[in-house]
Protein backbone atom coordinates (compact mmCIF):
# COMPACT_ATOMS: atom_id res chain seq x y z
CA UNK A 1 0.00 0.00 0.00
CA UNK A 2 1.28 3.12 -1.19
CA UNK A 3 1.79 6.50 1.32
CA UNK A 4 -0.46 9.69 0.68
CA UNK A 5 0.66 13.01 1.17
CA UNK A 6 -1.29 16.31 1.41
CA UNK A 7 0.68 19.42 -0.51
CA UNK A 8 0.35 22.73 0.91
CA UNK A 9 1.27 26.18 0.06
CA UNK A 10 -0.11 29.21 1.84
CA UNK A 11 -0.11 32.65 2.55
CA UNK A 12 -1.50 33.28 6.28
CA UNK A 13 -2.98 37.01 6.75
CA UNK A 14 -3.41 36.09 10.40
CA UNK A 15 -0.33 34.49 12.15
CA UNK A 16 -1.74 34.10 15.83
CA UNK A 17 -5.22 32.70 14.37
CA UNK A 18 -3.46 30.70 12.14
CA UNK A 19 -1.66 28.91 15.20
CA UNK A 20 -4.97 28.18 16.24
CA UNK A 21 -5.56 26.08 13.34
CA UNK A 22 -2.10 24.14 13.83
CA UNK A 23 -3.25 23.48 17.33
CA UNK A 24 -6.71 22.13 16.11
CA UNK A 25 -5.30 19.90 13.37
CA UNK A 26 -3.25 18.08 16.04
CA UNK A 27 -6.23 15.78 16.56
CA UNK A 28 -7.46 14.81 13.42
CA UNK A 29 -3.33 14.18 12.42
CA UNK A 30 -3.05 11.89 15.62
CA UNK A 31 -6.25 10.17 14.23
CA UNK A 32 -4.90 9.28 10.79
CA UNK A 33 -1.10 8.39 11.60
CA UNK A 34 -0.25 11.81 9.43
CA UNK A 35 3.62 12.64 10.24
CA UNK A 36 4.59 16.44 8.97
CA UNK A 37 7.29 16.19 7.04
CA UNK A 38 7.72 20.05 6.13
CA UNK A 39 6.05 22.95 7.72
CA UNK A 40 7.38 26.19 6.56
CA UNK A 41 10.86 26.43 6.74
CA UNK A 42 13.52 28.52 4.29
CA UNK A 43 13.11 27.57 0.55
CA UNK A 44 13.96 28.21 -3.31
CA UNK A 45 11.38 28.90 -5.70
CA UNK A 46 13.07 28.77 -8.76
CA UNK A 47 10.34 27.97 -11.20
CA UNK A 48 7.13 29.07 -10.85
CA UNK A 49 4.92 30.59 -8.56
CA UNK A 50 4.95 30.45 -4.86
CA UNK A 51 3.41 31.02 -1.29
CA UNK A 52 5.44 32.01 1.66
CA UNK A 53 4.60 28.68 3.70
CA UNK A 54 4.73 25.16 2.58
CA UNK A 55 3.95 21.77 4.45
CA UNK A 56 3.88 18.36 3.46
CA UNK A 57 2.28 15.82 5.62
CA UNK A 58 2.42 11.99 5.18
CA UNK A 59 -0.27 9.81 5.66
CA UNK A 60 0.34 5.59 5.95
CA UNK A 61 -2.45 5.32 2.78
CA UNK A 62 -3.82 7.62 -0.13
CA UNK A 63 -7.10 6.42 1.60
CA UNK A 64 -5.98 7.37 5.17
CA UNK A 65 -4.66 11.28 3.60
CA UNK A 66 -8.33 11.28 1.90
CA UNK A 67 -10.49 10.69 5.15
CA UNK A 68 -8.06 12.89 7.31
CA UNK A 69 -9.53 15.54 5.48
CA UNK A 70 -12.99 15.09 5.19
CA UNK A 71 -12.72 13.97 8.68
CA UNK A 72 -15.50 15.85 11.22
CA UNK A 73 -11.88 16.83 13.42
CA UNK A 74 -10.27 18.43 10.25
CA UNK A 75 -13.27 20.01 9.08
CA UNK A 76 -13.26 21.52 12.56
CA UNK A 77 -9.95 22.86 12.24
CA UNK A 78 -9.95 23.84 8.76
CA UNK A 79 -13.23 26.42 9.32
CA UNK A 80 -10.12 28.43 11.40
CA UNK A 81 -7.98 28.41 8.54
CA UNK A 82 -9.97 29.52 6.11
CA UNK A 83 -10.71 33.82 7.02
CA UNK A 84 -6.74 33.63 7.93
CA UNK A 85 -5.20 32.16 4.87
CA UNK A 86 -5.54 31.79 1.12
CA UNK A 87 -3.37 28.30 -0.35
CA UNK A 88 -3.30 25.46 -2.75
CA UNK A 89 -4.07 22.17 -0.80
CA UNK A 90 -3.02 18.50 -3.50
CA UNK A 91 -3.52 15.38 -1.78
CA UNK A 92 -1.63 12.67 -3.66
CA UNK A 93 -0.59 8.50 -3.80
CA UNK A 94 2.65 8.26 -3.06
CA UNK A 95 5.29 6.53 -5.34
CA UNK A 96 6.51 2.66 -4.72
CA UNK A 97 7.74 1.82 -7.78
CA UNK A 98 11.46 1.31 -9.56
CA UNK A 99 13.76 4.22 -8.63
CA UNK A 100 16.52 5.87 -11.40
Amino acid sequence: MTKGYWIGRVDVSDPEAYNQYVAANAEAFRNFGARVLVRAGQFENPEGASRSRNVVIEFPSYQAALDCYDSPEYRQARELRWPVSSGDLVIVEGYDGPQP
